[in-house]
């Protein structure tokens, strides 16, 4: 868009509706609509939304959709499916979509057809997956792997885990997998402590095969095997793959040209967990359980550019959540997953979501004018609830709230699930209605404790129910929030697929690490010198 979105009749519609719908309570919403459960829903893709918990009506909804034409959400969508270069201030393409496009789609760059390229590195993927976990793959002194390092930072890992661990149910237990990403050596060190090189198979995940902190653990780990194994080079071949597009540097750490997987600009970090960044979850799970996951992804990203907005589950969601950010107040968003198998997908929402969108300039570099990206943050449900929900329940501040269950447990036991997924709809019951001083002293409360244990409700929510949580499921809910965060930034008019923000910090500690070993002298602002030359006084003992 040439001017900001606020500018807009629709945004200053919303405004003005957003006065009216303050004082508005769901309570008063749900009475004078008693359908408002079964209408307020949408169901597509094996993903069950009920979005009736969000202080929205009709008009609300209307005019979401009204902003989302007038930022011609339709065409951004259009232009990133047709290999655009949307990413403005890198000039990429962004087709993380193609990623988990059928054989014989066609999705173009440049005028060249992508989809044949990303089949042919899954294809080596799924060769080298079967030969590590058909035990065929031997180490250095003839041994099977039985342990995965995947070393990597940001999108390099925090998917890889993610994925990990909420796949773990059909992960192959005989391989154990650890992942190491901070460059604090209690990272690595902790992650090897209890393994045997001769049986250790490191994933390198660094596209340049330059990041600071993935070649610096990558380094150790090189040290680590060769002083378990005496010292021959030679072993190195046999024990590390890289994730890289950096033919030359892969093969001066001593990695072979086999067995270096590609991936492409036009892929970003944070959207690269179905790429060869995922060979660790190949690994786990197996070619076949990946190819799955692609094909969920797949399915959320058709669903998303051929659904209408009224009926798209990406599109609807990224509404509310503008409406919530924009329009209420709210500067938050919890993700509360009621499933101990994605206790880090939060974590890994919190870099797609405030990586992407956490942005103060709009595309054509002018202010953006509004708030942009909320703080992503959230834990598993119980847990949760004996730690933050008391803020969410009767806090200060609006924290609006997406509960994700599934209907069947992969580990059933007794009553446990019965009572887990009570507890979810329990908990979308008591934010958005409450209970009032009057419920209270019927109940017999003191008047003294009716003020604090009043809850006043209204706090929204949405509920996404899915079957199961299998690798397909995981594709959907992954693509859906993809696509969230990009319906959000297009809206915004901001380049969702940069992060500029990350730099800085970065060339600055490259610039102080060489200080701080030495006594040379220091030009930094104050403080930053008085916490050197303390380091310094601290690391001489």
């Amino acid at each position: 868009m040439s001017t900001s979105i606020t500018a807009t009749a629709a945004w200053r519609a919303l405004a003005a509706h957003a006065d009216a719908m303050r004082g508005r309570h769901l309570r008063e919403l749900f009475a004078a609509d008693p359908q408002r459960g079964e209408r307020l829903r949408l169901q597509a893709c094996g993903i069950y939304l009920d979005y009736a918990k969000n202080r929205i009506d009709d008009q609300t909804l209307r005019l979401l959709l009204d902003l989302a034409e007038a930022a011609g959400l339709r065409a951004r969508i259009d232009a990133m499916f047709a290999g655009e270069r949307i990413n403005a201030t890198e000039d990429r393409a962004v087709l993380h979509v193609a990623l988990r496009a059928p054989r014989g789609a066609d999705i173009r760059v440049d005028g060249a057809n992508v989809v044949p390229e990303v089949h042919t590195v899954l294809d080596r993927m799924a060769a080298f997956a079967e030969r590590v976990r058909s035990g065929a793959w031997l180490g250095h002194g003839g041994r099977p792997v039985r342990n995965v390092v995947n070393i990597g930072i940001g999108g390099s890992d925090l998917g890889p885990v993610m994925a990990y661990e909420a796949l773990r149910h059909y992960s192959a237990r005989e391989l154990r997998f650890r992942f190491v990403s901070n460059i604090d050596a209690t990272d690595f060190t902790e992650a090897v402590r209890d393994l045997d090189a001769r049986e250790t198979l490191f994933i390198v995940s660094s596209k340049t095969f330059t990041t600071l902190e993935t070649m610096t653990n990558a380094h150790s780990a090189r040290a680590w095997l060769l002083q378990q194994l005496g010292g021959d080079e030679a072993a190195v071949a046999k024990h590390f793959v890289a994730v890289s597009t950096h033919a030359a540097e892969v093969a001066r750490f001593g990695i072979a040209a086999d067995n270096m997987f590609g991936f492409w600009d036009w892929v970003g970090g944070r959207y690269s967990m179905d790429s060869a960044i995922g060979l660790s979850t190949m690994l786990a799970i197996g070619p076949a359980q990946f190819h799955a996951m692609l094909a969920g992804f797949h399915e959320i990203d058709q669903h998303f550019r051929t659904a209408p907005f009224e009926r798209n589950l990406p599109v609807l969601m990224a509404l509310i959540g503008l409406w919530h950010n924009n329009f209420l107040g709210a500067h938050t968003a919890a993700v509360l997953p009621y499933e101990q198998y994605l206790k880090r997908f939060p974590a890994y929402l919190q870099q797609l979501t405030m990586e992407s969108n956490g942005k103060s300039v709009r595309v054509d570099g002018a202010a953006v004018g509004c708030d942009t990206g909320p703080v992503y943050w959230g834990e598993p449900g119980t847990n949760g609830q004996h730690s933050f929900y008391q803020l969410i329940h009767q806090g200060t501040r609006l924290v609006p709230c997406d509960f994700i269950a599934f209907g069947r447990s992969l580990n059933p036991l007794g009553a446990h699930h019965d009572l887990l997924l009570a507890n979810v709809f329990a908990q979308g019951q008591a934010l958005a209605f409450g209970k009032t001083e009057a419920e209270l002293r019927a109940e017999g409360v003191p008047e003294r404790l009716i003020a604090h244990k009043r809850f006043d409700g209204n706090r929204p929510s949405n509920t996404l129910l899915l079957e199961v949580l299998d690798p397909g499921n995981l594709g959907r809910l992954v693509a859906l929030y993809e696509h969230l965060v990009f319906t959000q930034g297009a809206v915004w008019g901001i380049d969702s697929f940069d992060q500029w923000g990350v730099e800085l910090g970065k060339v600055l500690a490259q610039r102080i690490a060489p200080e701080l070993a030495g006594d040379a002298p220091i030009a930094h602002d104050s403080s930053t010198n008085a916490l050197i030359a303390h380091y310094r006084r601290l690391r001489r003992g």
